[in-house]
């Protein structure tokens, strides 16, 4: 059974004894946003159709927008393009996006992930979030640490939406973002990277003390 197989986040609430709640968590951290990111994502808009496209969403407005903010933590993280994902036959695929610690070898090797991004395709966010949320629990059981904070992004091209898996809490940000609005969508996925980067350092720390 494929991540794509979870058709809502009900259906992975009863099957893996999850709880949610909607609040939201993330608060956004600015970050400057280049004039020449800006009118290439325009230039996106205006002169390609990517929305009769689901690689097209995906390759020309969700993976820049991601690598725009990604270049300000790319010495901690590594950042997956379309990586199997496999923990059992019930929970594997392909995320669209994965964030994965950096190993000390180089971006080859896959390491600990932190966040998925995935598309709601059909601009479908309710089995995206199925999805989503599918491959976050398979992140869990991967990482062997439910106290992990482990995040994922729903994304249509135009709207972005965000939650968080902590034990058996699923957490979803009452408050989604426009690119229509760039500057508070990029501080959103920003906070979302150093939400990942406090992550990495609170676990770098607790194996020194050990």
């Amino acid at each position: 059974m494929s991540f794509e197989s979870y058709r809502s986040i009900a259906q992975v609430m009863e099957e893996f004894q999850i709880t949610t709640i909607d609040r939201d968590f993330l608060e956004p951290l600015p970050l400057a946003v280049s004039d020449i990111f800006r009118e290439d994502l325009a230039f996106t808009f205006k002169e390609f159709n990517v929305e009769e496209s689901e690689y097209g969403v995906c390759e020309a407005v969700i993976f820049p927008i991601l690598k725009t903010v990604y270049r300000h933590y790319c010495d901690s993280f590594v950042l997956w393009s379309h990586k199997t994902l496999t923990y059992d036959s019930n929970l594997t695929g392909i995320p669209d996006y994965i964030l994965a610690s950096r190993s000390p070898l180089g971006k080859t090797i896959f390491k600990q992930p932190y966040f998925v991004a995935i598309e709601a395709k059909r601009d479908d966010f309710i089995k995206g979030w199925g999805q989503c949320l599918a491959e976050l629990v398979a992140i869990q059981k991967l990482n062997e640490n439910p106290d992990q904070f482990i995040y994922g992004i729903v994304s249509n091209g135009q709207f972005w939406q965000f939650g968080m898996l902590h034990q058996q809490t699923f957490t979803k940000n009452l408050t989604s973002y426009a690119v229509s609005d760039l500057d508070r969508l990029i501080a959103a996925v920003n906070a979302l990277f150093n939400q990942c980067s406090l992550g990495l350092s609170n676990k770098l720390e607790l194996h020194i003390s050990r």
